[in-house]
């Protein structure tokens, strides 16, 4: 498990929100290229290819690379950073959080601020702050320094900072961009299990780039490998914190990987999601269902490839997803990776013919 945390702080930690998600590309090539064959698309998804016994069924395993973050439009004349948010943002979490700006010129440090509540009107108080009204502090004095002295221009990328933290219950693990850094980890774990098995398909496990804004990389890079059957793995709500009800979020830390059941991108292929949940019971794998109302995934944009896609979403119930910290449990993570080596093992041309006839 040291090994692992020691693998997970680096892919969390990495900078790479969408567009720039290059960091997380090379850790992620550095660990796979001498076990599959690589390639890439032409806006950036990585792609590594494991072929088994057959060539078909083709299946592919989306894992998004990018974590939601900021872009700098702007200086201001006292030399303060206004800035667009890449992916989604919830206004609340924002304020007075670190930052990372990338520039030209290195890394700098910044924090997001806005008018503090002692000097706002009472009427003001009761109001969420908005983005238009934040912005980023870099220490710069004015315009021209944030420009010479830090090389900051319109469209650099500012990254959330958080480090990788182990909880008190050692399974539980803070970082930022467990969204989707958790499914990255767990495709090179599955990857790496193929090189030591037998399997009866072609197996491509991607990182795709820019789900956060419009599931991109995963349109692209079907388009490339024109696959039979697809997965995403991915993160959802936890449904186990106060306030949050079984109708707004079902599954909880610890109970296995998250299969869903439907969401705003996809409505699973259902042969597909009783054929995985069988292996699941089998193997006494655990495993939740889990629907998700108000997102989707780059299987949204799997399925719909060519003539279609058999597509299926696991997730990893993830709490505070989208802010500066979020949390995992571990054990939900094997899960997710033995039921994927599993399906892997088991889904032949013949088992594929079936699901789709």
């Amino acid at each position: 498990m040291r090994r692992m945390n020691a693998w997970l702080k680096q892919l969390t930690e990495a900078p790479g929100v969408s567009g720039y998600e290059q960091k997380v590309k090379d850790l992620l090539k550095i660990r796979l290229s001498d076990k599959a064959e690589v390639s890439y698309d032409k806006i950036g998804s990585i792609i590594f290819k494991k072929t088994g016994s057959g060539s078909e069924p083709k299946i592919m395993l989306a894992s998004h690379m990018d974590e939601i973050g900021f872009m700098v439009k702007y200086i201001t004349k006292e030399g303060f950073l206004k800035f667009a948010t890449l992916g989604g943002w919830w206004e609340q979490v924002m304020l007075g959080q670190r930052v990372t700006i990338f520039t030209s010129k290195g890394e700098f440090p910044g924090v997001i601020g806005s008018k503090p509540p002692h000097i706002l009107s009472a009427e003001e108080r009761k109001k969420m702050v908005e983005k238009k009204d934040m912005y980023i502090d870099i220490g710069a004095q004015d315009e021209q320094e944030a420009k010479e002295l830090f090389g900051v221009r319109p469209g650099d990328p500012v990254v959330p900072f958080s480090e990788f933290t182990i909880l008190g219950n050692e399974k539980l693990l803070m970082a930022k961009a467990w969204d989707n850094r958790v499914g990255c980890a767990i495709m090179v774990e599955v990857m790496e299990k193929l090189n030591q098995i037998n399997h009866p398909n072609t197996f491509f496990g991607v990182g795709t780039v820019q789900e956060e804004v419009g599931l991109r990389g995963a349109t692209t890079s079907s388009n490339a490998i024109k696959p039979d059957i697809g997965f995403a793995i991915d993160t959802c709500v936890a449904g186990d914190t106060p306030g949050v009800t079984s109708d707004q979020a079902s599954s909880k830390l610890g109970k296995g990987v998250a299969i869903s059941i439907f969401d705003s991108s996809l409505i699973p292929h259902a042969k597909l999601r009783r054929f995985v949940t069988a292996i699941a019971e089998e193997r006494k794998i655990p495993y939740q269902l889990e629907f998700t109302e108000g997102g989707g995934t780059d299987a949204g944009k799997i399925h719909l490839h060519d003539a279609g896609v058999p597509s299926l979403v696991l997730s990893i119930p993830t709490r505070y997803i989208h802010s500066h910290n979020s949390i995992i449990h571990w054990d939900d993570c094997q899960a997710a990776a033995d039921l994927l080596v599993g399906v892997a093992e088991t889904l032949d041309y013949a088992r594929y013919r079936e699901l789709i006839e």
